[in-house]
């Protein structure tokens, strides 16, 4: 069911077409982040209409809630939340690494105590497997350690080898024909340890690659330098996907990489605190300044917010702490992000993607 087709370059820049069993994806592609079976703030119609081809869930927030084998019980993650296209689930150890309380790693396992209730909990790259599975997602990934930024040398070589190590577990668990896994290459700065980690996942042959360990504390220079000849180790045959990596110039940055998958909370979260995305910056709706504005969020764009509200409105919205104004701030932004990745894969079919990439910039200044 799952394939990639490599339809056109420009330059680095790649247009393709992802195939799986829920619907095809035209890439480079923006993946919302549905966290615990939701986008937040948003309906799965809504998310649909604002232009999203795939969304993202998160294994270890759905199995401590409400659990894999009930969601799997109830028809898998589709039927469970109503979202008819692809999906594609984290392994859970970036949460590992970022939400659990008195985490303990080995080669064996992950055992960490839940950030909910505190309860003792232990994710093996089997276990990783088996709940992906459950969801029934048409992308999964495997079990990796993400070590933070600043971790030593020798502790780093120690999560990469066991990145490794995982992967080649979850590749012999994995039993889901329609489920394509994808590995992830880690190794922090270290161009050296990500070059012999991507080539150690590329001779297991996944059907596609994500470059982990980004966004964890590097400064935005640290990662631009990085990502070229991170993108140049992955296979040109087979997808990429940058994970969680979300600001605008940082992801047409990896787009002339050679990247095709993106995902961030930034549009849902900076829309619940009042903040929208548009193409010549941010606006920070709270500001007295739009107290009479009678314009819509972003002139040109036809999404549901911008078609019927004002900025005035909105900005009275969350004054008000009404429930309404992070709705419409958060559609707005998806839109705006999917409307972003319609116009960069127009751009290389048309051959001018870097020309593109430098009008972006130039109307966005330093303001992100």
């Amino acid at each position: 069911m799952f394939g990639f087709t490599l339809i056109q370059t420009d330059g680095s820049a790649r247009l393709g077409r992802i195939r799986t069993s829920h619907g095809s994806i035209e890439t480079p592609v923006f993946m919302p982040v549905g966290t615990q079976g939701t986008v937040k703030a948003l309906t799965p119609h809504q998310v649909e209409e604002a232009g999203a081809q795939i969304i993202l869930g998160n294994t270890y927030h759905l199995t401590l809630r409400p659990g894999d084998e009930l969601i799997a019980e109830l028809g898998g993650l589709h039927r469970f939340m109503n979202w008819s296209r692809p999906i594609l689930t984290d392994s859970g150890g970036f949460q590992v690494y970022s939400l659990a309380l008195s985490r303990k790693i080995d080669d064996r396992a992950a055992v960490f105590r839940s950030h909910i209730d505190g309860a003792l909990l232990e994710l093996t790259p089997e276990r990783a497997i088996s709940i992906q599975q459950n969801l029934g997602s048409d992308i999964a990934m495997c079990l990796d350690e993400c070590p933070p930024f600043g971790t030593s040398a020798e502790y780093l070589r120690e999560a990469v080898a066991r990145t490794v190590h995982w992967a080649e577990r979850c590749r012999r668990a994995h039993a889901h024909p329609d489920q394509a896994l994808f590995a992830i290459v880690q190794g922090a700065t270290s161009l050296e340890l990500r070059r012999e980690c991507a080539a150690a996942l590329i001779a297991m042959d996944f059907p596609g690659y994500a470059l982990g360990g980004f966004s964890v504390g590097e400064t935005a220079a640290q990662m631009l330098e990085l990502l070229e000849p991170c993108t140049e180790l992955l296979p040109a045959e087979r997808p990429r996907y940058l994970m969680g990596v979300g600001r605008p110039q940082d992801i047409l940055a990896a787009v002339a990489c050679g990247v095709d998958m993106f995902d961030c909370v930034l549009p849902t979260r900076n829309g619940r605190n009042a903040s929208a995305f548009t193409h010549d910056g941010p606006l920070r709706l709270r500001n007295a300044r739009f107290k009479r504005d009678s314009g819509p969020i972003e002139s040109g764009c036809h999404c549901y917010t911008c078609c019927n509200f004002s900025r005035a409105y909105v900005h009275h919205l969350f004054l008000a702490g009404e429930m309404l104004g992070p709705t419409l701030l958060s559609l707005h932004n998806v839109a705006y992000y999917c409307r972003l990745m319609q116009e960069v894969r127009q751009a290389i079919g048309e051959g001018r993607f870097g020309a593109y990439r430098a009008v972006r910039l130039a109307r966005w200044g330093a303001t992100f």
